[in-house]
């Protein structure tokens, strides 16, 4: 049942914010009210996972329990009001790596590196399974093509949404190291190649039914972040010029964006168990990839101080690009309040036309499967609240 929060917010119109006659819900992605994809995962279907990588559950039987819990998400979020309706991603056990392993070329090792991920009380470790290219990269599938079609059987109301990875991050953990230069020897030849599957996934992807797509990218809102930049320069990237080449690369991958897809992308910096990697506002990157990047959305993270000020999207374009404010935090289990949440939107206007804004979380509840430090209640808490407010401030 959607969350009721009437009785514990100030009245509609109480915020300076004010809906305009001219403003209505969007009829194209993204929507008013959105969500980044990743929900927390149902126990049984996290104990199935469990029972399945222990051979105690049979790859067919797992399956029908994603079925299930991912129909019940489905119904979940229309029934909230949200338009986009993703499945969760609970067939996945990381955001990203579940898509860039189906890539042919591609060999998954486990790395030998910890990555520091940062939360209020201190930091955590967290090893994760790794990639090598090890042959010329190629389509052998669509990838995410059968849970797509599925999504698709069980959105009854709304659109179905797919995210996956952006080409950047192929190489961004390791740099161009991770790449055989025997396979490759001008990394021109293999940012080709990428682009190239890209095209053809997003193309075999619209061929199936799928009109919203968002890329997942680390590295725009990591390369903010001055350490960011010169672990990319220890790993053989561009410290200066890094978000350029990795816009170039998102701009080949979508060059041929077939008619009538929405391409969306959401800028990260890092979700793991409630916990970051990067810190900093947009500021670095934020003219060249408003002005540059072919998308037609941005999904930003603006959920407390790591994300800095709304001054960068003085850069936006005016009637170009739609600003989807990650405001809510999905990394809190506390629920924001709407006047905090509005003054915030109002804050944002100062720079970008309200009718080019939207609302969000900041980022998925699970980027991972074991997901953040929150209830399935209080999630779902969140993503009513983003609804009755888009509601209340735009008019819908």
């Amino acid at each position: 049942m959607p969350h009721k929060s009437a009785d514990k917010f100030p009245a509609p119109g109480s915020n300076p914010i004010v809906p305009k006659e001219s403003m209505s819900e969007a009829q194209t992605p993204p929507f008013r009210a959105d969500h980044v994809g990743s929900l927390l995962r149902p126990k049984d279907l996290l104990r199935a996972r469990e029972e399945a990588r222990a051979g105690h559950l049979a790859t067919a039987a797992l399956r029908q329990i994603e079925d299930a819990a991912i129909r019940d998400a489905a119904r979940m979020q229309a029934g909230l009001g949200l338009r986009g309706v993703t499945d969760g991603e609970f067939r996945r056990g990381s955001w990203h790596m579940d898509f860039l392993y189906q890539f042919g070329g591609v060999s998954k090792i486990q790395d030998t590196v910890d990555i520091q991920f940062h939360n209020e009380k201190g930091d955590i470790e967290f090893r994760p399974s790794a990639l090598r290219v090890t042959g010329k990269l190629t389509l052998d599938q669509t990838i995410f093509g059968a849970e797509f079609q599925f999504l698709r059987s069980a959105v009854e109301t709304g659109t179905p949404k797919l995210t996956i990875p952006s080409p950047s991050m192929m190489t961004y953990r390791g740099g161009n190291d991770v790449i055989d230069r025997a396979i490759y020897p001008d990394i021109e030849e293999f940012r080709h190649d990428l682009a190239r599957v890209y095209r053809e996934e997003i193309a075999a992807l619209a061929k199936l039914g799928c009109t919203y797509l968002q890329l997942d990218d680390t590295s725009f809102a990591y390369l903010n972040d001055p350490t960011q930049r010169d672990y990319v320069a220890a790993h053989g990237g561009d410290r200066d010029n890094q978000h350029l080449v990795n816009i170039g690369l998102v701009n080949a991958a979508v060059a041929n964006k077939p008619a009538g897809m929405t391409i969306c992308v959401h800028m990260c910096r890092g979700n793991h168990r409630s916990s970051w990697v990067a810190s900093g506002g947009y500021d670095y990157v934020a003219d060249a990839v408003f002005n540059r990047l072919d998308v037609d959305g941005y999904f930003l993270e603006y959920d407390d101080e790591r994300s800095g000020g709304f001054a960068p999207l003085r850069f936006v374009p005016k009637g170009k690009t739609k600003i989807v404010l990650g405001i809510v935090s999905s990394k809190k289990s506390a629920l924001e309040t709407k006047d905090e949440v509005r003054r915030r939107v109002d804050e944002a206007a100062k720079y970008v036309a309200l009718d080019q804004l939207c609302l969000s979380p900041q980022c998925g509840f699970a980027s991972t499967e074991l997901g953040n430090a929150l209830g399935i209640e209080q999630q779902n808490a969140k993503l009513n609240l983003i609804v009755e407010l888009a509601r209340e401030i735009w008019g819908t």
